[in-house]
Order: structure tokens, then sequence, then C-alpha cells
């Protein structure tokens, strides 16, 4: 659930077949040449997107906060990330690394950001973020709740300095309540009902993803509100509070059912016989045949008409006879090539997909029809390699909006963002020469 607060009004709650893929990894390799030179971004040219001229703060780390200040960078907003001098976000170092020992994944959560550096720990380091908070629209974070608070950078605080910032806080259980001290991570999961049994965990980082989703909503809401609040007097601050967990319960969850849909028959993973490319494993499809007229042409083309009629003829009738409809089904795949199994059901107008691997997607022409990979230029002109990112969704008609660089090395913006906060060159100097900023 995305909660929005506002210092200056009462809060409000909202709440927001062909292909099927088995998700073997969460980020795609980019194919490169050897060199240790990193990226150094151009200038921004963003004027015309939807959210130019929007300064976002970046405080998150990992994905849920990131997630959220990927998408709004993307469609024009300046986001400036503030990472740890030492190490930088943890990010940077998870899942599989370059050559150069930076991980992908991060590279493209950090597209069209600008890396500032600077230690949060150390009192001064605390006050150069206060003064860009002050400068900027939106601050995304995702610490432990009280966190900011203890550094004096919670909303009350940062509210007098900036009455019309946006604050928009992700975390596992909420700021308030009393799981929301714990700490977020994948912890959450085991409390929505979705694990049940040895452990099973998906190679996808899903709640998080839908958090940042979420918390981009809630912050493009939030500046809507603003601008409608300032034109009529009002101020425009706003928080809005998204919380993992509030968010997975409000999409409906449902426990597991395998590789079934629970009440809805017959949807199904269905085995065919081995493909000469998958040796001797099977090959499996997607049957989607839920809808009363799409379940009568898939019986007729598998030749199976005693199963219509009216004991079949609505969802619920064929649900209570589900283990019928289901094993008449596999029998019928179970005895054919996954190309046949296709190309009779595409015939029959009955929605079915090979489960295929993520690298046949990412290769398949469909991708590459859409566009939804690109290739993004790491390193200096000549000196460099390509990094092969999903693109940012969705499309809006007419908005250019693309990937200008990719994630930027740690503390790469640091001088050029100080210095346009009006900080001298031997201030800054000082600063690096005291650890506060990397």
């Amino acid at each position: 659930m995305v909660r929005i607060t506002s210092p200056s009004c009462s809060s409000m709650s909202i709440s927001i077949a062909r292909a099927s893929i088995r998700c073997g990894t969460c980020h795609i390799a980019g194919s490169r040449k050897i060199s240790t030179v990193t990226t150094d971004p151009p200038p921004s040219r963003s004027v015309d997107l939807p959210l130019s001229g929007i300064r976002v703060l970046e405080l998150g780390q990992l994905i849920a906060g990131p997630f959220c200040g990927q998408l709004l960078g993307h469609f024009g907003a300046e986001i400036i990330k503030v990472e740890p001098p030492s190490t930088g976000d943890p990010l940077r170092v998870w899942r599989e690394l370059d050559i150069d020992g930076t991980s992908p994944w991060f590279r493209s959560l950090a597209r069209n950001k600008k890396s500032v550096a600077i230690d949060l720990r150390k009192e001064e380091g605390r006050q150069i973020v206060k003064q860009l908070a002050v400068k900027s629209d939106v601050i995304i974070e995702n610490f432990k709740p009280g966190t900011l608070e203890k550094w004096g950078l919670g909303p009350e605080e940062l509210y007098k300095e900036n009455p019309s910032l946006i604050f928009t806080r992700v975390s596992g259980y909420g700021q308030t309540g009393p799981w929301s001290s714990r700490p977020g991570y994948a912890s959450p999961d085991p409390n929505t009902g979705l694990l049940l049994g040895p452990p099973t965990r998906p190679n996808i980082s899903l709640g998080d993803s839908v958090a940042g989703l979420h918390a981009a909503f809630g912050t493009v809401l939030a500046l809507l509100a603003k601008q409608k609040n300032v034109s009529q007097g009002r101020q425009g601050g706003q928080t809005v509070d998204y919380v993992e967990l509030d968010g997975r319960h409000s999409t409906g969850v449902r426990g597991p059912s395998g590789s079934s849909v629970t009440g809805i028959v017959p949807t199904n993973a269905y085995p065919c016989l081995p493909s000469p490319s998958t040796s001797t494993s099977p090959t499996y499809v997607i049957i989607g045949a839920n809808g009363d007229t799409l379940y009568a042409r898939l019986m007729r083309a598998i030749g199976r008409e005693d199963l219509i009629g009216p004991a079949f003829a609505h969802n619920h009738h064929r649900v209570a006879r589900q283990v019928e409809i289901e094993e008449a089904i596999s029998a019928w795949t179970g005895q054919r090539h996954v190309e046949e199994v296709l190309t009779l059901l595409d015939v029959a107008g009955v929605p079915v997909g090979r489960v295929v691997s993520v690298k046949e997607i990412v290769e398949g022409e469909q991708v590459k029809a859409r566009g939804a990979v690109e290739d993004v230029w790491v390193g200096g002109e000549g000196d460099g390699w390509n990094v092969k990112m999903p693109k940012v969704f969705p499309v809006l008609d007419g908005c250019d909006a693309k990937t200008r660089w990719a994630g930027p090395d740690l503390g790469a913006h640091t001088e050029e963002v100080l210095r346009d906060l009006g900080l001298s060159v031997d201030h800054i100097t000082r600063l690096r020469d005291d650890g506060v900023i990397g």
C-alpha cells in the first residue's frame, strides 16, 4: 500500500500468453571487450521528458529505493544518489560481476544517476545531505525506520527547511506498528503466506521491484498534488510511505498452487515430448483455456469432445472436475513434441506458449522487435564495452526517454554536485581529506 501524508492536510491511502518465462538469473550479462575504464557519463539531456526539472535525492540502497529512482530518472528527473565513500551501494558487487568488478545489475538500476560519495555517519556529511535536501524536490529512502530521524534527516526536520519536499519512504514493515523496527530485505516473504514447506526462493527480487514501482507511482502522485496545493497557496510537501508487506497484501496474495492457478481450470503447465534441442528433458507448455469458449476449442483440438457439455460448461463446473480435465490435456501433450502442440493449438485459437529460458527470451524476435533489451556503453569512447540492460517501461508516445548512461563509478559526480551546492574547491578538498566525501 502507498500511503501519502501531507504536513498540511489529512492522510489518504491509495491501493493501487504467448511466451512463459522460467527465470534463471535476475540480470542480463553484457557482451564486452576487455577494459578497466569505467563510465564517464555525458551531461543529462532530458529537457522535454515528463519529469525534467525535478531533482531527486536518493538515499536508498540495494533494490527497492533505487528501482524507484531508476524509473523517475528514466523519465527526466535528475537523480543524485548518495553512497558511502568507501564501499558504495552494496549492490555494486552483488551477483555476477563484470570484468571490472562491478555488477551489471547495479549498472542497470543506477542508470541515469549521479553518484555522490558522502559519509552519513559523520555530522558534516549529514549537514551536506541536508543542504542537498533543501534544494531537492524529492527524497527517496529505504533505510530501517528511525535511521534518518536518528541522523536529524527525518521529514519533520527537513520540512522546516523545505516545506515543499516530497519524502518517499520504502520499508519492509512501515514506519509504525510493532514490526516497524524489523529490517526489510526478503523477510516479509514468510509473512505473506507465500512460502509453504521447505523454502524455495524465486531467483528474482519481485517484492523489491514491486515496491519501487509503487513508490515511483506514489511520488508522481505527490508531485501532482504538490502542484495543485501550491497553486492554491498551500504547502506542497508530502510523505509517501510504501510498505512492502502492505503492498503484497494489497495485490490479493494467494497461497502456492504449483504450476496451476487456484480455482481457474484449465490453466497449467503441461509436459511435451523432448525436442531434439532439449535432449532427454521434457519441454513444457503453458495452456490458458480458462474461458468457456476457449475451453471448448481446446477439447475439440485434443479430440476430447466427451469433456464438452453441461457438466463442463462454466469454470465452476470445470473446477469440480479439474483432475479429469488436467489428465486429458497432459495425456495429449505428452505424446507430442512442443512444435506440434504449439501449431495445433495456434490453429485452434487456444492461448499457448512454450516455457523458455531467459536467454531465449532476450534473443527472441519479439523482444528484439520491441527493443526491450538495450546495449548501454560503459567506459570511454573506443575503450569500453556494452552491457545489456532491460529497457525501462512504459513507452510514452512522443517521449524520447532512454538510458543516457550506465550506473556511474562511485563518487563520479561528488565534486560537480558539491560545487553546484556552492562549496569551494578548498572546502571539497578538506572534506575529502577528512573522509567525509569520496
